[in-house]
This record gives C-alpha cells, structure tokens and sequence, in this order.
C-alpha cells in the first residue's frame, strides 16, 4: 500500500512525485499482465517505470502491497447508486465485486496477494484497510434493510460481506476465463437473498 501522499520522500527530503507514482502503478499493472505475480520483481518494475528500486520501497514497503495498490487504484466504489430493496442492492454488490475480480489486473494479482497476505498478518491488516469505506457502505445498507423490514436483525454485515466477496473470489480462482454473467448474477442473488430452504 502506498504511503500518504502528503508524505515527504526522505531519502530526497522533497515531496513525491505523482508522476513516478502513475508510471510506477502503470508498470506493475502492466507486467502482471504479461509476466504474473510470481514472475514480478521490484527491479522488473522500476526499470519499466524509468526509475529505481529506491524509489519504489520509499513508497510501497513490499511487492504485495505494490501489486495491491495497481490492482484495486481506488477501493472500490460501485455502490453509488441510491438504495433500493434489499435484493436490488445485494445484486449491485455481486456485481460490484465481479467487476473488480474479472478485471486482467485483478486476476493476475489476487493469488499471489492471498498467499503473502496470509503469511504476513501485518500486511493483510494493511491491504484490507483500504476497504473500510466500501465495507460501510454495505454496513449501512443492511442497517437500513433491517429498518424497512426487509432483513432479519441478527443478519450479521461482516458475514453477507464474506458471502458476497467470497463467491466472486471463487468463482475467479476455480474458472479464471469465465465472465459472470446476469444469469450468474440472478442466480447467486436469489440464494444469498432467499437461501436454499422451501
């Protein structure tokens, strides 16, 4: 994970440059593509960014979390749109969520992270971090489903995040070239909503 981008660069005792920060993303975002994760060097990096090995731990402490941040830019944000039913808006989130793991980026990514975020608890608390917004905004709109009645109240939101990220995950890592299409989308819908009991 990057730095704050207020952050002095102290080995130059100036501030960073968004531009070695986008040529850098851009590179790793690149070679995952072309190489894979377990094929990807900082070295690799710094030399298709145009600038160096330094530059690149002054901003992101190791390569998960260099691969991390090209992958997600942003955490994502596909929730913006105005609450609905409680179905509506549990599909938006599947939907959300396979936008994010179909993408080339994601999909060359994502194993290599998993892996180096399970054996470094202090890595995986810093990667998942960059999700809390996202994680709230569906927080919040369980709460209100609750509210309007269309939700049991021991529905926990930590749980239905699991469901939603977990089943796109996968689906991404056990048929890697299928899109998830709306008939995907219909069908894991109606069993996170409705479950599986008459």
């Amino acid at each position: 994970m990057k730095a704050d981008s207020s952050s002095i660069d102290k080995g130059a005792g100036r501030p960073r440059d968004p531009r070695i920060d986008a040529a850098i993303l851009g590179a790793t975002a690149d070679l995952l593509v072309e190489i894979g994760y377990s094929n990807l060097t900082m070295a690799a990096v710094a030399e298709r960014a145009g600038t160096t090995k330094t530059a690149l731990y002054r901003r992101w402490s190791s390569k998960a979390e260099l691969v991390h941040e090209a992958a997600f830019p942003t955490a994502p944000t596909a929730l913006g749109m105005p609450e609905g039913d409680i179905a509506t808006d549990v599909r938006a989130m599947l939907a959300a969520a396979a936008a994010v793991f179909t993408s080339p980026v994601v999909r060359a990514a994502l194993p290599g992270v998993i892996a180096d975020m399970a054996a470094d608890a202090e890595l995986s608390y810093r990667v998942m971090s960059r999700f809390t917004g996202l994680f709230g905004v569906v927080r919040d709109r369980l709460v209100h489903a609750v509210e309007r009645g269309e939700v049991r109240p021991d529905v926990d939101p930590d749980r239905l995040i699991e469901v939603i990220g977990g089943v796109n995950l996968l689906r991404m890592l056990l048929v890697p070239g299928w899109e998830l299409d709306d008939q995907w989308l219909d069908q894991t819908t109606a069993i996170v909503v409705h479950g599986i009991v008459r």
